[in-house]
This record gives C-alpha cells, sequence and structure tokens, in this order.
C-alpha cells in the first residue's frame, strides 16, 4: 500500500529513461550524499504483489532505481538490480497465453517491461514453488526468467553474490 501511495505521489510528469524510456519515472535531485565513484548497486528487489490491473510495481522501482541512477551519473554497467518475483506477482513473469488465462484475455502488461529489465542485465528469478502452486510451467515464462527453487534460495543465492536486499 505504501508503494502505490508512492506512486500516486509522483508528479506524471516526471521523465522516463535514460535507460528504461517509457518505465520508471524520476525526479531530478541534488543528493547531498554523494555516490562514490566505483560503485557497484547490486540491489534484491521482492515482488508478490500484483495490482488488479495485472501490473507489477516492483518491476516499475526496479525500471526507476535503474534510470535515476544512471541518470545521476552511475554508469549503466554498475547497476545491476535483481528481483525475486513470487505470489500472485508470478502472472508479471508469464507469456499472453497464461497471463490471458488469468486475465480474461488480456495481454501481460508487463512483458515489454521485463524484456527492457532483461536487455539491461537485470535478473529476474521466479519462485518455483509459488509457480508451481499457481499451475505456472517453466514454459509459460517469458524468455529469459530464471525458475529457482524457491524465493528464499533465490534470496539466499543472491545474498552469497553480494547483492543487498531492498527493504521495501
Amino acid at each position: 500500500m505504501l508503494l502505490a501511495l508512492l506512486l500516486a505521489a509522483q508528479p506524471a510528469d516526471w521523465p522516463t529513461g535514460p535507460i528504461i524510456e517509457g518505465h520508471g519515472p524520476h525526479a531530478s535531485v541534488e543528493a547531498t550524499m554523494d555516490i562514490p565513484q566505483g560503485t557497484v548497486l547490486m540491489h534484491a528487489f521482492d515482488a508478490v504483489e500484483l495490482g488488479e490491473d495485472g501490473k507489477s510495481r516492483t518491476l516499475q522501482s526496479i525500471a526507476r532505481f535503474i534510470n535515476m541512477h544512471a541518470a545521476a551519473g552511475v554508469p549503466a554497467d554498475a547497476i545491476r538490480p535483481a528481483v525475486v518475483v513470487h505470489g500472485p506477482a508470478v502472472f508479471a513473469l508469464t507469456r499472453d497465453e497464461r497471463f490471458g488465462e488469468k486475465f480474461e484475455g488480456k495481454a501481460n502488461p508487463n512483458a515489454e517491461l521485463v524484456a527492457g529489465l532483461l536487455a539491461h542485465g537485470t535478473r529476474i528469478s521466479v519462485c518455483g514453488q509459488s509457480a508451481a502452486a499457481q499451475d505456472v510451467a517453466n514454459e509459460d515464462l517469458l524468455p529469459g526468467v530464471e525458475v529457482a527453487l524457491s524465493a528464499m534460495t533465490a534470496h539466499a543465492l543472491l545474498q552469497r553474490q553480494g547483492y543487498t536486499v531492498n527493504p521495501f
């Protein structure tokens, strides 16, 4: 709910890009906390919610994370987000056919964003337990999405690889 309030509070004229165009609006900020030269941002997000419209707000937040840091001068190759997707949010990662079975024949509104995030190098992992519980097979997933044994496993492995966990 807090994320929905934050999204609603953003002015519609905030820019998107420079990396993920059309997604991840962000403000230009005169920050007083410097990002040290050479910093690599390896940040793991957790996605469990899916909006009634079928859109994942977490995926938009990842696009914002990428865009705002790139706009602030962080090199694109030093911005390395990951996301672990479980619960109802698994459907944000499904092909149109499977998405449509759940959402009245609609195409997956997240597919373009997922492709853009993957093209930038974002690791997208789906919880195999959640997928199995919702009858989502590996072949139902968008190309490039990884299947983990569980969300807990994916987070543990990402932390071992140096990813920090997004607290919200």
